[in-house]
């Protein structure tokens, strides 16, 4: 691996897509490109959104993709918003469900894009740009909705959809601290939900640090993250972009 071997790096979310290119040492080469995600949004127009934002950043030799849902060695289990006809929370659509699933997305991007690409749940992706590589760490990336990622001594464990857990009997943890609920509460009151879903995480992981990252991190109060304690810090949300780089050397099962 040579010292100017660049990776394009992508940030598939709900609302937006966007792409940097960064050398080995995470430094970006070009400064990041963004697009609204467009829906309705099958396979083929995702690589298609993909292969633009490309086309306007500088050549790379690699790429690292991060999208929503469950990704298992490249291929689609299952993915939220991008089976849906409008974006997050409209009508899913079946026709979308069925193109998504078994989906061999890092095959679709790669022939596409003309590069080796790594393909992981962007949660994976965040939190390679910010573990330490010691312990167990978690990653949640507060943002359209709530996801999360795993590591242990610096290697990403298996995927675990946990923000489709039921966190009441009325409600799942994504919902409960998703992008709507903190609209609709204002930062202050959402900020204490952030809070109860870290305490009922808490006995289940024993985490030696927990991050918190994705968009709106930074929209926890200071109130709430006093009382989080030490192993919980606050994350840029840049770490989507700047883990495409690390993510290559922190792959697991």
């Amino acid at each position: 691996m040579t010292s100017d071997l660049f990776t394009l790096v992508v940030d598939c979310g709900g609302s937006g897509i966007k792409a940097s290119v960064l050398d080995l040492s995470g430094t970006s080469h070009a400064s990041v490109v963004r697009v609204p995600t467009p829906y309705p949004l099958p396979p083929d127009r995702l690589a298609e959104t993909v292969s633009e934002l490309r086309d306007r950043l500088p050549a790379a030799q690699r790429a690292t993709v991060g999208m929503p849902g469950m990704i298992r060695r490249g291929v689609v289990v299952s993915t939220p918003h991008y089976v849906n006809r409008s974006g997050p929370r409209t009508a899913v659509v079946p026709e979308l469900v069925a193109e998504w699933s078994g989906c061999d997305v890092r095959a679709l991007l790669s022939e596409r894009l003309g590069l080796p690409t790594l393909v992981l749940n962007d949660a994976q992706v965040h939190g390679a740009g910010v573990i330490s590589g010691a312990g167990v760490e978690l990653v949640l990336t507060l943002g359209t909705g709530l996801g999360w990622a795993l590591f242990d001594g610096g290697r990403v464990a298996p995927h675990l959809e946990m923000s489709h857990a039921p966190f009441t009997r009325a409600t799942t943890f994504d919902s409960y601290v998703g992008e709507p609920e903190r609209v609709r509460l204002g930062d202050g009151l959402w900020s204490r939900r952030v809070r109860r879903v870290v305490e009922h995480l808490r006995p289940v992981v024993m985490w030696d640090r927990l991050y918190l990252g994705g968009g709106n991190a930074r929209r926890v109060s200071a109130a709430v993250l006093d009382r989080l304690g030490d192993d919980v810090v606050v994350v840029p949300n840049a770490a989507g972009i700047v883990g495409g780089v690390r993510a290559w050397n922190l792959q697991g099962p």
